[in-house]
């Protein structure tokens, strides 16, 4: 199956119910699988009139109680920010995939810093980005869990590349699949939240309708809900919870990949279809017997920065490898803190794959 086809039959075995999304391209095909495949499972597929109504739409099914998604790509992304940073303030699980693009139908990485920086205010939010189809199926899971887990969105990044690439799929047996049911707060017969409702790094989530008082606000808040604009405490508890709960679980979220021999001179880095061209690169390299292995990021936010020094204390050089004018290499160069020197390695057009021959053309300047 295609990447985007992997990615919304994850999203079925993640237990997605819901999905509304407005037709645009390239993500046409997470739209079109999950029309046709959520009614088979006995969820609800919604067309929306545009982005905003449908990253809403998400937003209200996931405080109905629904596992939500919505699929997208650059443009809409920049549509749905202020809803995005409210869902970030509100603590809304859901799962957002954006299929990138460099105008309409060229393939690019083009939407990264914006998954980070778009919105305002305290943000954090968990961002995948896989390399392949079966990645596309596996870490829209990972969405999943990361979601109702960490009452986040998640944003699953795949480029055209990946999306529309076909290529066997192996999907898990229904037990083998991770699944998170989440957790319910259960009202009290008063209507106010039960014990282990306030207090904890992840609160459970009330369901709209089950009888549990809850206001929900986007606005600086205590542990009620209740709003609370003016008190600097209450702004600083707010905030680092919203912070705290995604930095703090770092150790479930972010995942790397390193391949090659561990002593090379160089170390490719890419992530998306740019990770895929970095690992074949490595390969080629190492078989002519260049000092190289390739390092590929699958977590995007929350950034690895941990991994990334690492990998600068035992190489001279990173190469970075993006299809767009330098997004995360601003990102790797900070976190190596010039242990390495780190190469921004554009492909030859913008839109267009790196060529492996070019990368070990590169490498070999590198070396000399």
């Amino acid at each position: 199956m295609s990447g985007e086809e992997a990615c919304a039959e994850g999203a079925i075995a993640a237990g997605c119910g819901f999905f509304a999304g407005y037709p645009t391209a390239p993500p046409l095909g997470v739209a079109a699988r999950l029309a046709r495949r959520l009614p088979e499972v006995g969820g609800r597929y919604v067309q929306m009139e545009d982005a905003v109504g449908s990253i809403s739409a998400v937003m209200g099914a996931s405080w109905a109680g629904a596992k939500a998604m919505t699929a997208t790509s650059g443009t809409g992304i920049g549509l749905m920010q202020e809803e995005i940073t409210y869902a970030v303030a509100t603590e809304t699980p859901c799962v957002i995939a954006d299929v990138q693009r460099a105008g309409q139908r060229a393939t690019a990485l083009e939407d990264l810093v914006q998954s980070r920086c778009g919105p305002r205010g305290p943000y954090e939010m968990v961002v995948l980005a896989p390399s392949s189809p079966q990645e596309a199926f596996d870490l829209t899971v990972c969405a999943f869990l990361a979601a109702e887990k960490f009452r986040t969105p998640s944003l699953v990044v795949l480029d055209a590349f990946v999306g529309h690439r076909a290529e066997e799929v192996e999907v898990p047996a229904a037990a083998d699949i991770p699944f998170v049911w989440r957790r319910i707060a259960v009202p009290k017969e008063n209507g106010e939240p039960s014990v282990g409702f306030l207090g904890e790094w992840v609160a459970p989530m009330p369901v709209v309708g089950q009888g549990l008082k809850a206001h929900v606000t986007a606005l600086c808040h205590d542990a009620y809900g209740r709003r609370n604009a003016l008190d600097p405490g209450a702004l600083d508890g707010f905030v680092r919870a919203l912070q705290g709960k995604i930095q703090g679980g770092r150790e479930d979220l972010v995942f790397t990949q390193a391949e090659g021999v561990g002593d090379a001179r160089v170390a490719l880095v890419g992530y998306g279809s740019g990770g895929r061209v970095a690992c074949d690169a490595a390969r080629r390299a190492f078989e002519e017997g260049l000092p190289v292995d390739a390092f590929r990021l699958t977590t995007l936010w929350p950034f690895p920065e941990q991994e990334i020094l690492a990998l600068a204390q035992r190489v001279e050089t990173i190469l970075v490898l993006e299809d767009n004018m330098g997004q995360m290499v601003h990102y790797i160069r900070a976190a190596a803190q010039g242990k390495a020197q780190v190469v921004f390695l554009p492909p030859e057009a913008i839109g267009a794959l790196h060529r492996p021959a070019y990368v070990l053309e590169k490498i070999q300047e590198v070396l000399r």
